[in-house]
């Protein structure tokens, strides 16, 4: 992961400022309080918000401004990702207001969102961020400061080890869950063996065997008593027979008496009913009389000879006949009229649809032109496209004429380079320290001789190879010098070398992205020449389809109205039809007339002859119920003889013993017995719902047993995952720290090769060792200031190598970042943090951005942004250093 441009409005001391962010070392300069540290506290605060701050979202919001606004870009994994983020002022409270992340795939909206986002991108929180990648001013020591535990944490959640003590708590945590459900059923178990043992004590078998033989006992006397109510409601039955007949007898005689009485009545009604007869049918006669009249009228206006029913058929056929012609005629001229309406309306329509697709043709045939103009609008653009970027790669070319590489090969010069330029200054280097050599030995050698005597043992000191060698000495400095001059002038011109390489570089990347563009133009020049080809021919031809379409349309349209006017001659015929039709109607309903009169007469004689044999029925039923009204009052005479008194007396006092036996056992004896039974029955059902749940009960044991069993082996299972988590933890940690002790120790070795330590020692649980070379061992809080902070720093890179290089893969590593890591170092340690970031240059790191005003580390860069604060309005901005200006550079800081 590289950072490629970060821009800032209203950002703590910037106004309004935008930086490019190149690989390889970046070194931010400028005088104390400039804004330095900002801008890198800009790329914290962009990818991970409030998370980054010491304080509150206000403090980055530049003084007396409403709102801040922070945009970073980077690459990552082969993909060009952009943070915006917005924060707003209002009143004593700021909030973000903005905060989006675009990448390759998604655009993530939000803070909490995006800050998730980035932390899954690279794998580390903002926490995570800071003990790795962010040497942040001030915290040099934090490392090596913190306790061993405090390490091992800030080290493990760097190398992801804290998911596994995560995954290891909750395999704990699932464990207690099945010790507890363990226990729990283990419980319910031991409950159920000892309801078991309590239902066996209580010996169910024998008791339910005896309550049955007693039930047997008391249903017996239950059916003997029963029996005999039985026979006593037989008894009961038998008087209540006696007493019912002759009750029987005297409702008969009742009834009898009713009958004469009804009768009586009904003589009297029918009578009076047959004088109504009489006057109805003399209404009816007068009835007949005028329907004869309303007849004869009737028929005066129809064409019939006579009215009967023979005359009215004949009519009635005829007009059937004439009707069935002219509603055969009626539907075909209907069916005539309707078809060449319809083809009238079809050959209309597909007229319209002609020339609504001929329309269409054309429409589309103006699109297809357009299309082919707007494609041979691009066809021009694209070719001077392809022109500018031929001339852009022959100027490359040309570059590459004078250049002592082909294209290709740039990267490999300027790896070659800068090669060249380490060795010099390295060269430089050690030069520079024997030239200091020299000059001190020189000047010794020169106070001894202007002494005259050794300050020691006060002997003369002519002769002496000390005084001898002056001039010897002498010439080894001149010499030096000379040679430190040369190499500073072959510095620059390596470093001049380096920056024509570097330029050669970009060159050959622009030529590779021009050629990509080429081959894209083409490509696109090839597309749009068929497009315009294809487009203008389907023009074309859409526009001599339309033509035909039209055509056919209008040929179409002339068939229309030729049916149209058929159709409506033949609805002509219909109009006329339909009015035959109507006269016809008028005659049927004559003859109706007559027929309905026809009908009114014949049912008038009916209802006069019907009630005519009504009133002479009434007469012979009369006569039949005076007949049967002797018959009843000879039937009242022979029942009043038969009601016998004695034989009701003697019934009644058989049904009063009878009742008052069942009495007494339906309402004492059988409901004690009945009570006893159903009390033994009760207990039965007890007993036998103890066996059942007796039975369920061992069942329940059997189930519980295999769920103990089950649940016991699933806690095994839990507490061997837990123990593998923490097995696993500490395996990979012992990975990690041996494989982060070889790379400590190999930075260690680049930094103190030369001084009095031999090694660093790492422990399992992240303890910090540093030996010297006679072997003392000493803590890293021993050391000097500079020493510390020199040693915190190889730690912090062996972190990040690690981690870029990784176990078992690359992690996707944000830049090195370095905030003022020389506060705590002395000239000479100085060096060895160049080295330090050369080092990491060659391991791999693309881009390290440093905050520092040490000539050294500006020396060493490979871009330089120099950053000024105007002391009028207060505000910080930022401007890239190039290469020819690097000296004056150093000389104004």
């Amino acid at each position: 992961m590289r950072f490629t441009h970060i821009a800032l409005q209203n950002f703590k001391p910037y106004e309004d400022a935008e930086l490019d962010l190149r690989d390889g070392v970046t070194v931010i300069h400028g005088v104390n309080g400039s804004g330095k540290s900002s801008l890198l506290e800009a790329c914290f605060f962009a990818l991970y918000g409030s998370k980054a701050l010491d304080g509150t979202l206000e403090d980055v919001v530049t003084t007396g401004e409403d709102d801040a606004e922070i945009t970073l870009e980077f690459v990552h994994a082969g993909g060009q990702y952009r943070i915006d983020r917005r924060v707003r002022v209002s009143g004593d409270r700021a909030t973000t207001a903005k905060c989006v992340l675009e990448g390759p795939d998604e655009t993530i909206e939000g803070a909490r969102n995006v800050r998730k986002a980035v932390a899954s991108l690279l794998r580390m929180d903002n926490e995570a961020f800071v003990n790795c990648a962010y040497v942040q001013q001030g915290e040099v020591n934090k490392l090596i400061n913190a306790t061993p535990a405090q390490r091992q944490d800030m080290i493990d959640g760097l190398l992801q080890l804290g998911k596994l003590e995560t995954y290891r708590e909750r395999a704990g945590d699932a464990r207690l869950g099945v010790e507890d459900v363990l226990t729990s059923k283990r419980s319910v178990l031991e409950d159920v063996e000892s309801q078991i043992e309590a239902k066996e004590d209580e010996n169910l078998h024998s008791r339910l065997n005896a309550l049955e033989s007693e039930l047997s006992e008391v249903t017996s006397k239950i059916e003997r008593y029963e029996d005999q109510r039985d026979k006593a409601r037989q008894t009961l039955e038998a008087a209540q027979s006696t007493l019912d007949e002759h009750e029987e007898k005297r409702e008969r005689l009742a009834e009898v008496e009713s009958a004469i009485d009804e009768l009586k009545a009904k003589i009297a009604d029918d009578e009076t009913t047959r004088d109504r007869l009489t006057e109805r049918i003399r209404e009816l006669d007068e009835n007949v009389d005028e329907l004869d009249d309303d007849i004869e009228a009737a028929v005066s206006k129809t064409d019939l000879d006579e009215a009967s029913d023979d005359a009215l058929a004949a009519a009635r056929e005829t007009l059937d006949d004439r009707e069935a012609e002219i509603r055969e005629e009626l539907s075909e001229a209907r069916t005539k009229a309707q078809a060449l309406t319809t083809q009238a309306d079809r050959l209309k329509e597909r007229a319209e649809d002609l020339e609504s697709r001929a329309k269409e043709k054309r429409e589309s045939a103006e699109e297809d032109e357009a299309a082919a103009g707007d494609a041979a609008a691009d066809l021009d653009e694209l070719r001077e496209t392809q022109a500018d970027i031929e001339s852009s790669l022959a100027s490359i070319d040309e570059t590459f004429e004078d250049a002592p590489v082909d294209r290709g090969d740039a990267a490999d010069l300027l790896a070659e380079r800068r090669d060249t330029l380490s060795e010099t200054r390295e060269s430089l280097a050690e030069t520079e320290t024997e030239l200091k050599n020299a000059r001190e030995r020189l000047a010794e050698a020169r106070e001894l001789r202007d002494a005259g005597k050794c300050p020691e043992c006060g002997q003369p000191v002519d002769g002496s190879p000390h005084v001898d060698a002056i001039a010897e000495r002498e010439a080894a400095v001149e010499s030096l010098e000379a040679n430190c001059e040369s190499l500073e002038s072959k510095v620059e011109s390596c470093r001049s070398a380096v920056e024509a390489a570097k330029q050669l570089e970009e060159a050959e990347s622009r030529a590779a992205s021009l050629e990509d563009r080429l081959s894209l133009a083409e490509e696109r020049i090839a597309d749009r020449e068929e497009t315009v080809e294809s487009r203008r021919d389907a023009a074309e031809t859409k526009r001599e389809e339309a033509t035909e379409l039209e055509a056919d349309a209008e040929e179409k349209r002339e068939a229309a109205a030729t049916q149209a006017d058929r159709a409506a001659t033949v609805k002509e015929t219909v109009t006329a039809l339909e009015s035959d039709l109507e006269a016809l109607s008028d005659r049927r309903d004559d003859l109706d007339r007559v027929e309905s009169l026809l009908d009114d007469r014949e049912a008038a004689i009916d209802d006069r002859d019907r009630l005519r044999e009504k009133r002479e029925t009434l007469a012979e039923v009369n006569d039949e119920r005076r007949e049967h009204l002797q018959d009843r009052r000879d039937r009242r005479a022979e029942l009043r003889e038969a009601v016998d008194e004695d034989a009701v007396e003697d019934a009644r006092s058989r049904k009063q013993k009878a009742e008052s036996y069942i009495g007494q056992v339906e309402s004492d004896v059988l409901p004690d017995l009945r009570e006893k039974r159903d009390d033994l029955q009760s207990k039965i059902g007890g007993v036998k719902a103890d066996l059942e749940r007796l039975s369920e009960l061992r069942e329940r044991r059997e189930e519980l047993a295999e769920r103990v069993d089950a649940l016991q082996s699933l806690h095994d299972e839990v507490t061997d995952l837990e123990s593998t988590y923490g097995d696993l933890r500490a395996e990979l940690r012992q990975r990690n720290v041996e494989i982060l002790e070889r790379m400590l120790n190999e930075t260690f070795d680049l930094v103190y090769g030369n001084d009095a330590y031999s090694r660093i020692r790492l422990d399992g649980e992240y303890g910090l060792t540093v030996f010297q070379k006679d072997g003392t061992a000493l803590q890293p809080e021993q050391l000097s200031g500079g020493e510390r902070a020199l040693f915190n720093l190889s730690l912090r890179c062996a972190i990040y190598r690690l981690l870029a290089e990784g176990i078992d893969g690359a992690a996707p590593l944000p830049p090195l970042i370095l905030d003022e890591p020389t506060v705590f170092l002395d000239d000479g340690h100085v060096s060895r943090l160049v080295d330090l970031v050369e080092e990491m240059q060659r391991r791999g790191v693309k881009q390290i951005l440093i905050v520092s005003h040490d000539d050294e580390l500006v020396g060493a860069a490979d871009d330089l942004v120099r950053v000024e604060k105007n002391p009028t309005t207060n505000r910080s901005s930022v401007e890239r250093t190039d290469a020819p200006d690097l000296q004056s550079a150093l000389a104004d800081d």
